[in-house]
């Protein structure tokens, strides 16, 4: 028994020792998934289950009763005359350019004009009303950013998101020469720029929550890890690029967009993004933080 139990401690010991110790990540009791709808890094960095729970750009639908109306009783025809065909005249519905279950939501205009203003999503027309059009770039762009559900409706976390993307000055991250991640922590926003021009267009994240702000200032990244542990919180670290006071980028481990929680101080990223940093970084590439996180 005493050997079992010596036993029992150097393996633990040994994990200890093997697994890193990132000093950031989201509260583990939140629900949520990593965004982008790609999949994990693998098996161990599933932290947290998929929420569930519909986003605010999701209108609940309450379903009606269908009336019924009884089958009238089909007449004999005669020896003497024929049954006339019944000739079904086409609704209106059939040619209308409003598509089936993409509901209008209460920021369609301002929305269709940052998508326009953003381009890449498809054709928008900017005149305050839903079309098949934009819904289809609607759409896509909520897929893009991981705004759920993806329905077309231009809610307020659809309006949010574009808005802080169409509304960025990038040229407000003095990058310099070379590689630099600069990011907007007043608007949430993170892009990439090489020798002063942008390589990666704006994109979403999420910085320190109140108590844990992320601070404004340049810096290097000095660590980087595929796959990094957080003793602090005991989460996964996907992406891991640290560069100060144990904060740095990762993938997110909850829905990006639910502003109630933040980091402990880390710059997260939807998944798409985080693979895309973690591709272009390096140990030694700059980070320029400007602004600060409302709130915090």
């Amino acid at each position: 028994m005493r050997h079992l139990r010596i036993t029992s401690r150097l393996v633990a010991l040994a994990v200890v020792t093997l697994v890193g110790a990132g000093a950031c990540a989201f509260d583990p009791q939140a629900g949520g998934s990593g965004g982008g709808g790609a999949a994990p890094v693998g098996a161990a960095e599933t932290v947290t289950g998929a929420n569930g729970t519909p986003g605010p750009d999701q209108r609940a639908a309450t379903p009606k009763p269908k009336p019924t109306t009884p089958t009238p009783a089909k007449p004999t025809p005669s020896r003497a005359t024929k049954p006339k065909p019944t000739r079904t005249a086409p609704t209106p519905d059939s040619t209308s350019t409003k598509p089936a279950g993409c509901p209008q939501g209460e920021h369609q205009r301002a929305v269709e004009t940052y998508l326009a203003q953003l381009g890449g999503f498809g054709r928008v027309t900017v005149d305050g009303r839903q079309s098949a059009a934009d819904c289809a770039a609607i759409k896509k762009f909520q897929k893009r950013y991981d705004i759920r559900p993806p329905q077309g409706r231009a809610g307020p976390t659809t309006y949010d998101v574009a808005k802080r993307l169409a509304t960025t000055d990038t040229s407000r991250c003095k990058a310099g020469s070379g590689l630099t991640f600069c990011v907007d922590l007043t608007r949430q926003t993170t892009w990439v720029m090489r020798n002063g021009k942008v390589i990666v267009k704006p994109t979403v994240t999420r910085t320190g929550m109140a108590g844990y702000r992320t601070p404004a200032g340049t810096f290097r990244i000095n660590y980087r890890n595929i796959k990094e542990w957080s003793d602090p919180y005991e989460v996964w670290l996907p992406y891991w690029q640290h560069f100060t006071q144990g904060m740095g980028f990762h993938e997110t481990t909850t829905y990006l967009h639910d502003k109630s929680i933040g980091s402990h101080g880390c710059v997260n990223l939807l998944h798409a993004d985080a693979v895309r940093y973690w591709e272009l970084g390096k140990v030694g590439s700059k980070v320029v933080l400007v602004g600060r996180r409302p709130g915090t």
